[in-house]
């Protein structure tokens, strides 16, 4: 079980190239990458976003890549003689209408263009495939990261488990003392109303027959205790199990709300009061897994 938070860091270099990766992930119902790469690196942006998706399933991740150059002579000056030729020619001109003409190497050196500075073209399958290698190492470190938050959850939620199985059992305890007690308020209010007159039994028993099927709650319980088992079933699953976790604290939720429906009972309302306070708590660490 993996939490869907967490940051890694990897590094890929060489004696001339340096590429860094930075990845750090939140909560999201599916694999969203966000890359964040310097115009030089944009053929990398492919590799890295499939490279995550071999390690992720679920999360908003962003990513951050930078790269180092450090080629020794990797760009040339090159000059444009006829071009500085041309600025000389120019200057004699202007010398010849008065002017003082200046020009040194340096200022002609200054001018547009003289001057050009070209960077050899990088190798484009090397960049890549140090991407790929730092994408690679990041993710290992965020999943290893993601496996060790996973882990402080599961026993978190482990134990809001046990905690809803107690409240469960206690409602389930205290339900068929509910129709029993109605059964007997039922026949203590007609006797005061009728004043010692016999009470027709067989139409007393179909009320509190109608009252206990009312009010049943027998199938609510044993889903929710089927839920219950099946999550911790799942705790013991390989993989990304967040999703299956969201789908049945959802359905746990449904069976909670309708045994609180149907209570009609102080004791057994405050314990369904209870147990939404703890199937909360549990849907809330549940966005949190992979």
């Amino acid at each position: 079980m993996k939490s869907m938070t967490g940051y890694g860091k990897g590094i890929a270099e060489t004696d001339e190239r340096k590429v860094t990766v930075e990845l750090r992930t939140v909560n999201h119902r599916f694999l969203d990458v966000t890359s964040k790469l310097p115009r030089i690196l944009v053929c990398c942006e492919d590799v890295v976003k499939k490279t995550i998706a071999t390690y992720l399933t679920r999360g908003h991740v962003d990513v951050f890549v930078n790269y180092e150059d450090k080629r020794q002579g990797k760009s040339e000056i090159k000059p444009d003689l006829l071009l500085a030729k041309r600025y000389l020619e120019i200057g004699k001109e202007l010398e010849g209408i008065g002017l003082t003409n200046d020009l040194t190497v340096c200022s002609v050196m200054k001018m547009p263009e003289v001057l050009t500075l070209k960077s050899e073209d990088d190798d484009e399958n090397e960049v890549i495939a140090l991407a790929k290698a730092a994408t690679q190492a990041a993710c290992e470190k965020l999943v290893e990261m993601r496996e060790a938050e996973g882990a402080i959850l599961k026993t978190d939620m482990l134990t809001k488990l046990d905690e809803i199985e107690r409240l469960t059992k206690e409602v389930e305890e205290r339900a068929p003392q509910v129709s029993v007690e109605h059964g007997e308020k039922l026949r203590q209010r007609i006797e005061e109303s009728l004043n010692g007159i016999a009470i027709d039994e067989s139409k007393l028993l179909n009320e509190v027959c109608f009252y206990v099927d009312r009010i049943n709650i027998d199938e609510e319980i044993t889903r929710l205790k089927g839920h219950i088992a099946h999550g911790r079933a799942i705790f013991e699953e390989k993989g990304a199990v967040g999703k299956k976790l969201d789908f049945l604290v959802q359905e746990m939720n449904r069976e909670v709300n309708t045994t609180g429906s149907k209570s009609n009972d102080l004791y057994i309302t405050e314990r369904v009061l209870l147990l939404k306070n703890e199937v909360e708590k549990l849907r809330e660490q549940v966005q949190n897994i992979e």
